[in-house]
């Protein structure tokens, strides 16, 4: 049996080792450091600082393009990360371990978004294009688990180790060792399942060896409808960025505070069962869609189903429904229609790197993603206190009609997606 033509093999993991890093960094830090006894002010300015290598990593992408294979790429940024979480688990209990463990967390995440990099290209490469509208949708649904995984099932472990030991320091030290043990075993799978022939990269080594770091990066300006586009990626997050950033405290605060006053445990089983379930059905789904009809017939109908949930969180502010199970249908439409949507907009980032210097390009496309979450998911907070959760979700609904608006003019290949029949 060849691996390398079985993307189920290897596809999931390598998606998986892209965002479990990214919540480990992002997210579950920032309640490491609470349980530990860290001031909510330095936690909010140096654990987004972590954020910005996912801005710039286009900044180094064309070396990435240039030089190794992204195989090399991803497996030795994987193996860092590795290493990174175990010395932050080891360093935990000594004196000074925040300057401590932010060094090495700013190690890991400028490596977790190389390994982005390597992967996004990897995958571009390596995977046939009329495979690559399908299996979107799995590497999205992947990365999205992977994200729970972090934010979920991580914090509930710390959280069980804390009430066995009674004792915070030990419990994320120990924690934070799992997980790169963790991290260690999904490298050592990478390294025997990814496909170890990167045909197309030798091959445009060879027929561009001109090419350079300011040739690759200036290439990505000159594309077709290229203002248009940047624009797009930039805003078209714009209602989901605040949304993710406030969703979870409107879970949780009392409804005195016009949130809906469930607890963590509550929370986390909503999004690790139904949620999850929901996610990984619309992102296949999804994949499914854009395969078999193309982007063009389905890109707007998927953008509706990713925006038009944020329409429960409206009601479920407004009129605070007593039962759970209200909660639990509006995350399920929203998981799924999130999963079924954004497997649209990654697709199209894929036609945007469509060309010469795919890896670098896609980063570049990424990246601005990135900047297009960070900047309005740090005023979200701002925004939320002072319009209070009923007016704020009226407002993230409304900051997702530009997006749509300019999705309506974006140009692409009419079957761009499409499976071909004789495959």
């Amino acid at each position: 049996m060849k691996i390398d033509n079985k993307p189920w093999f290897w596809i999931p993991l390598l998606n998986f080792a892209s965002g479990l890093p990214y919540a480990i960094i992002i997210s579950v830090s920032v309640i490491m450091y609470k349980n530990l006894g860290i001031s909510n002010e330095d936690i909010g300015v140096y654990t987004s600082l972590l954020y910005l290598p996912w801005v710039i990593k286009p900044l180094w992408s064309p070396l990435i393009e240039l030089i190794g294979t992204k195989r090399k790429w991803f497996l030795l940024m994987q193996l860092i990360i590795s290493i990174a979480f175990l010395l932050v688990g080891f360093t935990i209990p000594t004196n000074g371990f925040f300057i401590m463990t932010l060094s090495i967390f700013w190690v890991a995440a400028f490596a977790s978004a190389s390994n982005d990099i390597a992967s996004d290209g990897f995958y571009l490469l390596v995977l046939p294009e009329d495979k690559q509208s399908f299996f979107i949708g799995i590497r999205s649904t992947f990365y999205r688990l992977s994200m729970l995984a972090g934010n979920g099932l991580v914090v509930l472990f710390a959280g069980y180790l804390e009430h066995k030991f009674g004792d915070n320091t030990k419990a994320w030290s120990y924690t934070m060792i799992s997980v790169g043990l963790l991290m260690a075993f999904i490298t050592a799978y990478n390294f025997i399942f990814t496909p170890k022939n990167e045909i197309n990269t030798v091959a445009n080594k060879e027929a561009k060896p001109s090419q350079d770091f300011g040739t690759i990066f200036i290439s990505f300006f000159k594309k077709k409808q290229i203002g248009l586009i940047l624009t797009f990626i930039l805003i078209f997050r714009l209602g989901e960025s605040q949304l993710l950033k406030m969703l979870s405290p409107f879970l949780l605060d009392p409804k005195a505070s016009g949130g809906m006053g469930l607890d963590t445990e509550a929370v986390g089983i909503i999004y690790g069962t139904c949620g999850v379930a929901a996610l990984t059905i619309g992102g296949i789904l999804g994949g499914i869609a854009i395969s078999k009809q193309g982007l063009t017939k389905w890109m707007f109908p998927m953008f509706l189903a990713m925006h038009l949930p944020i329409l429960g969180f409206i009601l479920l502010a407004f009129f605070h429904p007593t039962s759970i199970y209200y909660i639990y249908a509006v995350v399920i439409v929203e998981q799924f229609g999130y999963g079924f949507g954004f497997t649209a907009f990654m697709m199209y980032l894929i036609h945007v790197a469509e060309g010469e210097s795919k890896t670098a390009h896609y980063a570049l496309a990424t990246g601005f993603m990135a900047l297009g979450m960070m900047l309005p998911g740090m005023l979200s907070g701002f925004i939320q206190k002072y319009l209070g959760y009923q007016n704020f979700f009226i407002w993230v609904f409304i900051a997702t009609i530009p997006g749509l608006i300019l999705s309506r003019f974006l140009t692409f290949p009419k079957d761009f997606g499409k499976k071909s029949e004789e495959v």
